[in-house]
C-alpha cells in the first residue's frame, strides 16, 4: 500500500472504525480515533467518557496511552507498508509516560516525528539489523494544555 493510499484509509472514518473494531477493539471502546495523518505528522483523540475513565473523574492513562502510541505507530505502519519490496517488522519496545495534568475532556496526542521514523525504517532496510526509535506524542486539551507527553520506543527490522 502506498503511504498516500494509507493515509485515505486512516483518515476514512467507517474504514478505519472497522479496522479498529477488527484489530484493536479495547481503542475502539475506548473512542480513540484518528484525526489527521500526514506524511510527517499524526493526530488522534481519545474523549473522556465512561468506557474511558478512572474513578478520579480523568481519563484513564491506559486510554491516554492508547491514543498516544496510536499517534506514532500509524507513522510507522505507513512508512513499512509503503518500504516495499522489504517487508519491515515493528514493534514496541519502551515507553515513558510524564503526566501534567488531568484529562477531563478530550485529548488529542500530535507525534511530529514521520520524517525521522521513516530514517530508522530507511535504516533497518538498509543496514539489515534491527534499529530502535523513540517517537515523542504530545496530548493537549481542547484549550492546548499540555495533559501528558510520551515517548515511546519502536524497534524496526527488515524480514530476510
Amino acid at each position: 500500500m502506498t503511504k498516500v493510499a494509507f493515509i485515505r484509509f486512516a483518515q476514512h472514518s467507517l474504514k478505519f472504525s472497522l479496522y479498529l473494531l477488527w484489530k484493536l477493539p479495547s481503542a475502539w471502546l475506548a473512542g480513540v480515533r484518528v484525526k489527521q495523518l500526514k506524511e510527517e505528522s499524526c493526530i488522534t483523540v481519545v474523549p473522556y467518557r465512561w468506557l474511558s475513565q478512572n474513578p478520579f473523574r480523568s481519563t484513564y492513562f491506559a486510554c491516554l496511552s492508547m491514543a498516544a502510541e496510536m499517534s506514532t505507530g500509524l507513522l510507522a505502519i505507513m512508512y513499512t507498508q509503503a518500504a516495499s519490496p522489504k517487508q519491515v517488522s515493528m514493534l514496541v519496545t519502551g515507553m515513558e509516560a510524564t503526566f501534567l495534568k488531568k484529562a477531563t475532556g478530550k485529548t488529542w496526542f500530535t507525534c511530529e516525528d514521520g520524517v525521522a521514523i521513516s530514517n530508522a525504517i530507511d535504516e533497518a532496510i538498509m543496514s539489515g539489523e534491527g534499529v530502535t526509535f523513540t517517537a515523542v506524542s504530545t496530548g493537549k486539551s481542547q484549550d492546548g494544555t499540555v495533559i501528558a507527553t510520551f515517548a515511546i520506543t519502536w524497534s524496526f527490522k527488515a524480514k530476510a
